[in-house]
């Protein structure tokens, strides 16, 4: 029986996606499991496997095109299958229709309403295409099917709706652009951009934050980081010797909020409507800034690794973000969060939280300044961090007592590594 290929919804919020490369083309075998397809969300990039061994035959979701989730792309094709023929008439009594000749009747486990008989002379069309038509009052049976055995898509409904327009409404009219004055350029927003605005308006607007600023001492600390640096193993590969790791103070930093978590497992919670969910592992998520956004990727039960570890993970996460390669499971969740500016000069600032969590750790710069040792002024080195928390999960004196394990933990380093 063939195999249905639909394009899949691999992240929360989307609603539709865009197939950026076909890794096979039609007519040619696959097996099971063979990336097939590459396709592009609002925050990242994945290759979907093929569901079953055989040929690609019939590809109808083009590259670089928005297409709804569900929607079928492909068919696979099992050896001695040969494609079905064109659908007859479809009879004028109330029936399930079938996304495909020989595939089961997948429609009736979606919670929508039951579709009305095709008329006579109407062929097949997808769950999308079929509730675009009834919502624009289109006759299916006058719709030109450009999909596989004439099947009505997506795209034939609005070519449709276009040609002809909604019975006695006009055709929509486009919102003009915003003028341009002194020579600004107006640049659309994208999908991620999309994303952001709406996820930072929801935090702030539902989240009552609250904020706790303390300076750490991190000279200990940055003269751990040169020694672990320094000591650190050479492994020999096809670009020549390099060193097994290179440990940053934001490295340090991670493993310092996931330590001052372990200290303080109650401030290790999310906020949810029956109750507090409190968290068995620290997974902190990791600000990185990518072109036109921003993106979290989770380092999962950072309480558990070495430094060396969380810096080549955090390096491989952030490199596949940036080129927007991450799998949905590597952003999404996390216990915590930090958010580090310091290597742009900044001195403190305050972070949103970013749901479901609750606190998230603002880190600014290294710096000297000036400090008060044994009764006389010197200088020393100085990290202000902010702890921005959910006042519904996390409380005043909790967040302070999370942020002291904090600035306990990153001035005395050496708990960083039992």
């Amino acid at each position: 029986m063939p195999v249905e290929v639909i394009l899949p919804k691999v992240d929360m919020d989307m609603t539709t996606g865009r197939i950026s490369h076909w890794y096979v083309a039609e007519g040619a075998q696959v097996r099971q499991g063979d990336a097939l397809f590459e396709i592009e969300t609002n925050k990242a990039a994945m290759e979907i496997e093929a569901p079953a061994s055989g040929m690609l035959r019939d590809v109808v979701g083009r590259e670089g095109v928005d297409i709804a989730v569900g929607e079928t792309v492909a068919w696979i094709y099992q050896p001695g299958e040969s494609p079905a023929p064109p659908p007859s008439p479809a009879p004028a009594v109330p029936a399930q229709p079938r996304l495909h000749p020989d595939a089961p009747a997948l429609e009736s486990l979606l919670p929508t309403a039951p579709a009305p008989a095709a008329p006579a002379g109407g062929g097949r069309a997808s769950p999308l295409a079929r509730r675009l038509a009834r919502a624009a009052g289109l006759d299916l049976a006058a719709v030109a099917g450009s999909g596989p055995h004439g099947r009505v898509l997506r795209a034939d409904i609005e070519a449709a709706i276009a040609a002809a327009g909604r019975a006695g409404e006009p055709a929509p009219v486009p919102e003009p652009a915003p003028a341009a004055a002194d020579g600004s350029e107006l640049i659309p927003h994208d999908g991620m951009r999309r994303t952001i605005a709406r996820r930072l308006v929801e935090a702030k607007l539902t989240i009552p934050h609250f904020y706790v600023s303390l300076d750490c001492r991190i000279d200990r600390l940055v003269a751990l980081r040169a020694e672990l640096n320094a000591a650190a193993p050479v492994t020999r590969g096809a670009d020549g010797d390099a060193p097994a790791y290179r440990v940053s103070v934001n490295d340090m930093v991670i493993k310092a909020m996931a330590v001052a978590l372990q200290m303080v497992p109650d401030a290790n919670v999310t906020w949810t409507e029956p109750g507090l969910l409190r968290h068995r592992h620290v997974d902190v998520g990791v600000a990185v800034s990518i072109p036109g956004g921003l993106m979290t990727p989770v380092v999962r039960q950072a309480e558990a690794k070495t430094l060396a570890a969380i810096s080549n993970e955090v390096k491989d996460l952030a490199g596949r973000a940036r080129s927007r390669r991450l799998r949905p499971e590597e952003y999404a969740g996390g216990t915590t969060a930090v958010s580090n500016l310091g290597m742009y000069g900044v001195r403190e600032f305050a972070a949103i939280i970013n749901p479901p969590q609750a606190t998230i750790l603002a880190v600014g710069a290294g710096e000297l300044r000036p400090v008060v040792e044994n009764g006389a002024l010197a200088l020393g080195q100085v990290m202000t961090v902010t702890l921005s928390a959910d006042h519904r999960a996390v409380d005043g004196a909790l967040a302070a007592e999370l942020a002291a394990a904090f600035r306990q933990a990153i001035e005395q380093p050496l708990r960083l590594l039992v």
